[in-house]
């Protein structure tokens, strides 16, 4: 059974540090791009980062460019989304994802990816 599990949210206070984890069973993610996306309530489910299943180019929204981090673990089959500098903007609910034809023009792209973990809650408050 192919399936994502996310890990590691939590409450958090501004300028403070998450590592989001996304697990993958049933099939290896090496082979896959791994994208993060997140909502926040009332809002459109929107693309944070992703890492290419090539070469491991990373893509990073602007919002979060030099504060998140994205990068696999191979050895754990899973892919990990470091979050510093954390902003109450930053609360959504975080998804990962996986999809096999992943660029640069479509990472942020819901519909570019296959499979989709339940997501974990990021609150950022003080």
């Amino acid at each position: 059974q192919v399936q994502l599990v996310e890990s590691g949210g939590g409450l958090v206070q501004p300028g403070g540090s998450l590592r989001l984890s996304c697990a993958a069973s049933g099939f290896t993610l090496d082979y896959y791009a791994i994208g993060w996306f997140r909502q926040a309530p009332g809002k459109e489910r929107e693309g944070v980062s992703c890492i290419s299943a090539s070469d491991g180019t990373t893509y990073y929204a602007d919002s979060v460019k030099g504060r998140f981090t994205i990068s696999r673990d191979n050895a754990e089959n899973a892919v990990v989304l470091q979050m510093n500098s954390l902003k109450p903007e930053d609360t959504a609910v975080y998804y990962c994802a996986a999809g096999p034809h992943v660029g640069w023009s479509s990472w942020y792209k819901r519909g570019r990816y296959d499979y989709w973990g339940q997501g974990t809650q990021v609150t950022v408050s003080s």
